[in-house]
């Protein structure tokens, strides 16, 4: 924007003004000329919204509507109206730290009267962004690089995806090793394969599917990352190769259904391989595990006394519509209290991880007052619960390293609903965590 076109408003002022014998002079009498507001340029708007996807940016009419459900704008100072404002005069989005601290949560979209989708818009602006060459945030850029390299963001070798069935104490069939048909697929994913924490989760439901004699298997070695979030983060051709590949490695076995740990991978599975010809019926656990309670709900015999709260994951919930399962499988465990939190179901809050944000903790530390996750720990708190339940790989290390940076951690424990389940049934024990 040229400076030159800018113009500042004429301000008329009385010395004095008296009406009907009173005095009202003063800097708050003041009357101000006829404008053009010379400020407002469209360029920047429209560099975005000329991207595939992010056509929507330009639709935004400053409502507002999305900045107070903006996960984001809660710790800092974000939402789709603000970066249409800013691009108006004259930050662009393509150069800016706002271009990577959206989790691409999809509140805002929920809210939008114009359907402004950032579920759109930013990967196509980030990808853009690295296409021409801009700067990426170093954590981000070692995590698209490892899952380039090793199939994974946490840079581990294929061998030890499989690595953890040792430790499981039930079978865990794999299918390059049984080479038969099996009912149900189970898409473990990165997290729950290799972080420790992951595993505890995986190792308790690989026990819950042998309690319920459900006949499954696992890809093991041959499993590489579903790659949602590296496509949200604007690695589309990473994404696509991952996806191609394990469509082909999908293409050797035979089986029903595909069950997955992560809300990405089904958010992946359903909405996007089958642009790439990977067509299958894929359930998320809980809704799997929901399905099964008549004949889970007689294996839950031990009581647990715990006052609990639930998070929502937004790639579960928002993006594919699943609310009832995982409380269901809350519901059913005895003895546990179960509270909800203010920000729930359509409206639940952000663990800060979806949207590559799972690689961008230090640098969104930079630009807002605190991480999503923090915020969420504080909020589960603040309901009186001493366990916070989850069901997403990102979400038990998240918050667990949020309730040790604010200083709760021994008020507040993080489980997966997995585990919770794994103990009603007397299959772990309640320190497995």
């Amino acid at each position: 924007m040229d400076p030159s076109l800018k113009k500042v408003a004429e301000v008329w002022e009385r010395e004095t003004a008296i009406v009907e014998g009173m005095d009202i002079s003063g800097p708050w009498n003041r009357m101000f000329g006829q404008r053009v507001i010379w400020d407002y340029s469209p360029d920047l708007i429209e560099e975005i919204a000329q991207l595939p996807g992010a056509e929507s940016f330009a639709w935004c009419y400053q409502c507002g509507k999305c900045v107070p459900v903006c996960p984001v704008d809660v710790v800092g100072d974000y939402g789709p109206r603000k970066l249409y404002r800013r691009a108006q005069t004259g930050i662009n989005l393509l150069d800016s730290p706002d271009l990577w601290l959206c989790t691409t949560c999809a509140n805002c979209l929920r809210v939008c009267p114009k359907l402004v989708d950032m579920v759109q818009i930013m990967p196509a602006a980030r990808e853009h962004a690295m296409l021409t060459g801009r700067a990426i945030p170093a954590e981000l850029q070692e995590a698209l690089e490892n899952t380039a390299k090793y199939g994974n963001p946490l840079g581990q070798p294929a061998r030890k995806r499989e690595a953890w069935v040792k430790d499981a104490g039930v079978p865990v069939p794999i299918l390059h090793q049984i080479q038969r048909p099996v009912e149900w697929l189970w898409w473990v994913e990165c997290y729950p394969s290799y972080h420790p924490r992951g595993i505890d989760a995986s190792i308790a439901l690989a026990r819950i599917f042998n309690a319920l004699g459900l006949d499954f298997a696992i890809l093991g070695r041959e499993e590489k990352c579903a790659g949602d979030s590296q496509r949200l983060a604007g690695e589309r051709g990473l994404f696509e190769m991952l996806a191609e590949e394990n469509i082909r490695t999908l293409a050797k076995y035979e089986f029903q259904h595909i069950v997955v740990t992560d809300p990405h991978a089904l958010n992946a599975f359903r909405k996007h391989y089958p642009k790439l010809g990977g067509q299958y019926d894929v359930w998320h656990y809980t809704t799997l595990l929901a399905r099964e309670l008549p004949k889970l709900q007689p294996l839950l015999t031990k009581s647990l006394p715990y006052r609990v709260t639930f998070h929502d994951p937004c790639y579960l919930g928002r993006h594919n519509g699943e609310y009832d399962a995982p409380r269901q499988l809350i519901q059913a465990l005895p003895g546990v209290e179960f509270v909800e939190m203010l920000r729930c179901r359509e409206n639940s809050y952000c663990c800060g991880g979806g949207g590559g944000g799972m690689w961008l903790d230090s640098f969104a530390a930079g630009h807002q007052r605190r991480r999503l996750s923090e915020e969420r720990v504080l909020e589960a708190v603040s309901t009186g619960a001493d366990t916070l339940v989850v069901c997403c790989p990102y979400e038990v290390s998240r918050f667990e390293d949020a309730a040790k940076s604010t200083g709760i951690e021994g008020r507040l424990r993080v489980r997966d609903i997995a585990e919770l389940l794994a103990e009603a049934m007397g299959l772990i024990g309640e320190d497995a965590a």
